[in-house]
């Protein structure tokens, strides 16, 4: 018996749609029919059979998995496809013919309860990764890194810096050789001797009045903050000696190396989040290597204590530099709302009582 003369006895429907031709923007209401283990598309003719626009066999077409309420395809051999939004119709029918699966994309549509779990043990596993294995896996990385490294990073930065923000020096040459005498009393007793670190001069232009450190031992004093402390050198040089006691706890490295942990994670999570947010998080990484947390800021304020002190200066030279800010800048707060750093009322307080235990703990030697 051929298809043409069964259509109108055997033939069940399963659901109405549109039909679209192969390569044709045409689209043709429908409706799909099963007539033994064939599939036909037939033009929708109200109760009438309808023309027969295509057939296959079940083996040779291709049925799309549910996706919440995305229309199912319906994707015959030569081309053409019968689309539905009748999604239980279809169900229905792979259903009687044992086919029935639902995909994991439906499910987690369909399953909003999954989906909420998901996402919260997607930030538990963060979060956990964040607190303990991300600072384990920057301490591995900051031991492993070989001294090339921060020597690159120091020449690169210092070079950029340079060549966008930094001018030369205006210093008086009495003053530089003050400084570099200063410093090299201080820089004898750090880690690694007076021949690991350099004291380099700049006009810091916009970044005003500052003393930083790079992590290969180059540490830039500018011209504002000299202008700012003025005739005491023995407060800069404990300004100096502060920024030393990074360079000898590697805190920029492991700045640098926790930054790019988030952004890994991030990307970890998220996936492919586009080359605009990959932008964000990256540069963004970057910045945050710029600044040093709490702990590393007191860390560097007791090393300052610790150096001065070893030097034959005035341990507690960097207590008066941050009262200095209190009066110059008006620097009060408890907190800085720019960044993790302790507010300076409480580091001046810190220095003080630490220059105090080391001279209890020497007086009872």
């Amino acid at each position: 018996m051929s298809m043409a003369s069964t259509l109108a006895s055997d033939a069940v429907k399963i659901a109405s749609g549109i039909w679209l031709p192969p390569h044709s923007n045409r689209t043709v209401a429908a409706r799909l029919v099963v007539v033994d283990d064939a599939l036909v598309a037939l033009t929708e003719e109200n109760d009438e059979v309808g023309a027969r626009l295509v057939w296959g066999v079940r083996s040779d077409v291709r049925i799309s998995p549910r996706v919440g309420a995305v229309p199912r395809r319906v994707v015959f051999g030569n081309g053409s496809v019968f689309e539905t939004h009748d999604n239980d119709a279809i169900d229905a029918y792979l259903s009687d013919r044992g086919e029935a699966r639902v995909s994991l994309a439906h499910r987690l549509e369909v399953v909003r309860p999954r989906m909420i779990a998901f996402a919260i043990a997607a930030i538990v596993l963060a979060s956990t990764v964040y607190r303990y294995a991300l600072p384990f896996l920057v301490e591995v990385a900051v031991w492993a890194t070989p001294p090339m490294v921060p020597e690159m990073i120091g020449t690169g930065t210092l070079q950029a810096l340079d060549g966008a923000v930094l001018k030369p020096s205006q210093l008086s040459a009495d003053m530089r050789a003050r400084l570099e005498q200063s410093f090299a009393r201080i820089s004898a007793y750090a880690e690694g001797g007076a021949d690991r670190y350099k004291l380099n001069f700049r006009d810091g232009g916009a970044i005003g009045p500052n003393a930083f450190a790079l992590p290969d031992g180059n540490l830039i004093l500018t011209d504002q903050l000299v202008a700012l402390v003025g005739d005491d050198t023995e407060m800069i040089v404990a300004v100096l000696a502060h920024e030393i006691g990074h360079v000898e706890h590697k805190h920029s490295l492991r700045q640098l190396y926790r930054a790019a942990g988030m952004a890994g994670l991030v990307l970890v999570i998220a996936g492919d989040v586009g080359s605009g947010v990959e932008d964000v998080i990256t540069q963004g990484g970057g910045l945050l290597a710029l600044s040093y947390s709490r702990s590393a800021e007191a860390q560097a304020d007791r090393r300052s204590v610790e150096l001065m002190r070893a030097a034959g200066m005035d341990e507690t030279a960097l207590s008066r530099f941050f009262a200095l800010l209190e009066t110059r800048l008006n620097d009060r707060s408890e907190t800085s709302m720019l960044s993790t750093h302790p507010g300076t009322p409480e580091r001046e307080r810190a220095i003080l009582d630490y220059a105090r235990e080391l001279r209890e703990k020497a007086r009872s030697q």
